[in-house]
């Protein structure tokens, strides 16, 4: 495993604690919020070994972007296309 995925490790699980917290304090609602799928989601790709892969295209996401975005699942470019494109 990789100091970055070491490090976003960490850092979702942090995340998804306080997430946690958060919303046992709110009324349950339907599922649970996007922000802590996305980060269990996040923590999958970190144990199957995908983690900083777009799903999109399948090219690296950036360090700068995974550190900004630790979830993040798609890399700047996909991101950019897909709003250009109207989605």
């Amino acid at each position: 495993m990789s100091p970055l995925s070491i490090d976003a490790r960490r850092r979702l699980e942090e995340r998804l604690a306080a997430l946690r917290i958060t919303t046992a304090e709110m009324p349950k609602a339907e599922g649970e919020p996007r922000e802590v799928a996305e980060t269990m989601a996040a923590l999958e790709r970190i144990a199957n070994g995908t983690y900083g892969r777009c799903e999109t295209c399948g090219g690296a996401i950036g360090r700068q972007r995974l550190l900004a975005l630790p979830a993040t699942r798609f890399c700047i470019s996909c991101v950019a296309g897909s709003r250009a494109a109207g989605h």
